[in-house]
């Protein structure tokens, strides 16, 4: 094996971040970390900001962003895992302040690692990744209160990765969904995915801004909070239930709380990032097999490191939809 691999690195000059493909040396294992040769990563928000040189999401630099990996284990000093086992990294501080999965090589502990499902190929994990993991979070904790027969649910940022995932998995399981966009070129995206209706992001957010609104949804999964999450703890019927896991629209709510006790809803914060490794490795098996979707391919597109800063700054832009995958030069 080189003495380097090669890495998508963020470097800071003088306040300044530039991104550039570089040759990294690599550095002994210690005990309990694994070595492993990434296959693919995927391209997520969290990545963009690093890439950016966000100081609330990467601290130092230069880094290496990519909070999620996909590969074969090359070196190993754990008990827990072998050489040649394939396996999956998501989360955790891989991306953030640990050098992630923009790279042909990521090392990381033990703990943050789970075995690849037999049913999923590198590049459906990738596909799913930290979006599709934080998806099947929000659909179980959300499927345990409510069931297909009490109504539909609203789905907020419906367009991203989370959003277009858990639309594809409620589909799957038979919940009508309603999906919220600011994107009327998505439409038919949305759709394809099985999304049953359509809103805009501008008319649900100039709802009336009374403290409960007419009970029309079971309950919703919410990627973005904000008024678009106001006005769906408003607009659930009673006792249903929300999940909310983002706050790019704000991180601030103005509530009355109405919704919970007269309605008696229920609204559960996801966190994936530190998602316990008993329950990760639940919902990784019902990505592989319950939750998986047979349109899950259709939702990615498949890029090279060289592609990757083209990527980043459409994310940015808001102007990427669906995922982006990855695949290493190896």
């Amino acid at each position: 094996m080189k003495s380097t691999y090669k890495a998508f690195r963020i470097e800071e000059h003088e306040g300044n971040f530039t991104s550039s493909i570089k040759q990294v040396p690599f550095t002994p294992l210690v005990k309990g970390e694994l070595l492993i040769k990434v296959h693919y990563s995927s391209l997520n928000y969290k990545d963009a900001l690093s890439a950016s040189g966000n100081k609330g999401v990467t601290r130092n630099f230069p880094h290496t962003p990519g909070i999620d990996a996909v590969g074969i284990i090359v070196s190993s000093e754990s008990n827990k895992f072998k050489i040649d086992e394939n396996v999956i990294v998501t989360s955790y501080d891989l991306g953030m302040n640990t050098d992630g999965g923009f790279a042909q090589f990521v090392k990381v502990p033990e703990d943050w690692v789970v075995k690849l499902p037999q049913n999923l190929s590198m590049k459906e994990a990738m596909i799913i990744g930290t979006a599709g993991l934080t998806a099947g979070i929000s659909v179980l904790r959300l499927s345990e209160l409510v069931k297909p027969e009490d109504g539909s649910i609203i789905v907020s940022g419906a367009s991203g990765g989370v959003g277009s995932l858990s639309i594809s998995i409620l589909n799957k399981l038979g919940y009508k969904t309603v999906a919220i966009t600011g994107k009327e070129t998505e439409i038919d995206f949305l759709k394809s995915l099985g999304a049953d209706e359509i809103i805009m992001r501008k008319d649900f957010e100039e709802m009336d801004k009374k403290p409960l609104l007419k009970p029309i949804y079971a309950g919703a999964i919410d990627t973005v909070g904000g008024v678009i999450l106001e006005n769906i703890i408003k607009s659930v019927k009673p006792m249903g239930t929300i999940t909310c896991c983002g706050n790019v629209a704000s991180p601030k709510l103005d509530l009355t709380v109405f919704p919970f006790i007269l309605r008696g809803i229920t609204l559960i914060g996801i966190d994936s990032q530190n998602y316990p490794m008993i329950y990760r490795e639940k919902v990784w098996d019902k990505l592989s097999t319950d939750y998986k979707t047979a349109k899950l391919t259709e939702t990615c597109t498949e890029i090279n490191l060289d592609e990757l800063k083209e990527k980043i700054n459409l994310m940015l832009a808001g102007k990427l939809k669906g995922r982006t995958v990855i695949k290493m030069d190896i």
